[in-house]
């Protein structure tokens, strides 16, 4: 008894040492996990996000439904200047209205298979013999000369297995491995400048295959397997390029097993169907804004910012790629407002459009506000921005963050992260760099710009851009406790005496999703 006196006697103490480079509300931070705990929204938002809104394919209806959601859940819940904001021109938005591809002969059955987003359609319904190129260049057209028009293309498989099945799809990070991850995501200037001369090539032989009288393109990916098709688009959207011959992503069972009936020179006829919507009136992209007003009179103008990419591609329905990081800032942000915190700075959560194209909706806004990073003329508000927290890499809880070479603030966001440890947000703070999502656009003028980690689960194996991307994969749980960390570190930021500590300004360059097609 007397040794459970000294030790609640010395248990302020204890906190007050641990949390010696920083102070941490800890009856607030008990109070967001209580919100969360009793009066959870993520189950609702996610279901409106995938089910309700569909695939939120930039500036298509799924998007604009999106748009209409979230702006309408912020301002019930009372949350200031919701709704869209204008980043510039983006492009075509593009639905597609019926799929259908089945083996005609030498029987019949379904193929599992998706429209690659922005293809032109079919004419109506078109049966026709399945014809195979050995690669998709102009030199395999050219040898397969006429017998190409007419008939529906498929690519000679560069493996003619599937992935391993002993290797596990899910996985979750250790806790020891959490400070010293490695670098992720990130893409090189030099692997983009390989890219374009690809994307060049591809674009270009699509058009000259169907020039040549292909009437449909058939492809699959290697790295799929037990149905799953992992799909994404091209070049389409936007109004310079021409939309290429109607396209469908296979799952690999079944493109395997094409392959191997025009290996055994058996005749294989297919039935495709593909109708597709361009909407090509408002080429204008938008992101969604909303903010809770800062309330001290020497930090208001300061602001913290939370968000993810809103739009997703047309697969699924987009849920861990990404309305799981929509959903976890809309929740961290209605857990901050029904507490009636009094923010000293603002507050503002944004939800990015094409994303998925090219970080465009958050470098369209940060270009907008804040300045470009071709020459670093930066605005006002750019030194007012005190730091921007992304996540965008699935389903999993958050176990820590990417510090992205800042060293200044891993102390600090370790002390921030200790409160959720018995959540499984143990500390994690790696100074290694994330790439590829949109803190960069932050990041690339100056602004801390994080990403949070998370535990991997299945998101790169099966969800990332494929038809599983929906709401059963979703993590309920792990989102609701990523949504309580985020909802910390908003609260941390926004009422602490100074701005998150910066880096050094990055010298003048160009962005590097920046991209300029050399078509």
């Amino acid at each position: 008894m007397k040794k459970m006196f000294v030790s609640t006697l010395l248990l302020p103490f204890m906190i007050s040492f641990a949390f010696a480079q920083e102070t941490v509300n800890l009856q607030m931070m008990q109070k967001i996990k209580e919100e969360e705990k009793n009066h959870s929204q993520i189950a609702m938002l996610a279901h409106n996000l995938t089910d309700v809104s569909g695939p939120r394919l930039t500036n298509s209806p799924g998007y604009k439904r999106a748009l209409d959601l979230v702006t309408e859940l912020c301002k019930g819940w009372g949350i200031d200047n919701a709704g869209p904001e204008a980043w510039g021109e983006f492009g075509k938005g593009w639905s597609n209205e019926a799929s259908v591809l089945a083996l005609k002969f030498p029987y019949y059955e379904n193929i599992i298979a998706y429209p690659v987003p922005w293809c032109k359609s079919t004419r109506k319904n078109v049966k026709s013999e399945l014809v195979m190129l050995e690669h998709l260049d102009s030199a395999s057209i050219d040898k397969l000369g006429d017998a190409i028009k007419g008939k529906i293309v498929m690519i000679k498989p560069t493996s003619e297995t599937i992935p391993d099945a002993f290797k596990a799809s899910a996985t979750r990070y250790g806790d020891s491995s959490l400070d010293n991850l490695p670098d992720d995501y990130m893409v090189t200037a030099d692997e983009i400048k390989q890219f374009l001369p690809f994307a060049k090539s591809e674009y270009y032989t699509k058009q000259y295959l169907s020039k040549k009288g292909a009437i449909g393109l058939v492809r699959s990916d290697r790295s799929s397997r037990d149905g799953t098709v992992f799909v994404d688009g091209g070049t389409g959207y936007d109004k310079r390029f021409e939309a290429t011959l109607p396209e469908v992503k296979t799952s690999r069972e079944d493109y395997l097993k094409l392959y191997r009936l025009i290996k055994d020179n058996k005749k294989v006829e297919l039935e495709m169907n593909v109708q597709n919507t361009f909407y090509e009136n408002d080429l204008t992209g938008y992101n969604f804004v909303a903010e809770i007003p800062g309330t001290d009179p020497l930090l208001k103008s300061q602001v913290v910012m939370l968000g993810g990419h809103l739009d997703s591609w047309a697969g699924g329905t987009g849920a861990t790629d990404n309305a799981a990081g929509s959903i976890v800032m809309l929740e961290a942000i209605r857990i901050l407002k029904t507490l009636g915190i009094q923010p000293r700075r603002t507050i503002r959560i944004a939800l990015w459009g094409g994303e998925e194209q090219g970080l465009y909706g958050s470098f369209g806004y940060v270009k907008k506000h804040y300045g470009d990073p071709i020459n670093m003329q930066l605005s006002a508000e750019q030194a007012n921005i005190s730091a921007y927290y992304n996540l965008d890499n699935g389903s999993g809880k958050i176990r820590g963050i990417y510090a992205q070479g800042n060293p200044a603030v891993r102390e600090l966001f370790k002390s921030w992260l200790t409160p959720f440890a018995d959540m499984g947000a143990a500390g994690g703070v790696t100074m290694s760099n994330t790439g590829s999502t949109d803190h960069l656009s932050f990041d690339a003028v100056g602004i801390p710009g994080f990403q949070f980690i998370q535990d991997p689960l299945e998101y790169e194996t099966r969800t990332h851009h494929s038809n599983m991307d929906t709401y059963e994969h979703l993590s309920i749980s792990d989102l609701q406790q990523a949504a309580i960390v985020v909802a910390a570190f908003v609260y941390n930021t926004a009422m602490r005496n100074d701005m998150i500590p910066r880096k050094p300004l990055p010298k003048p360059e160009k962005f590097i999703f920046d991209l300029e097609f050399p078509f």
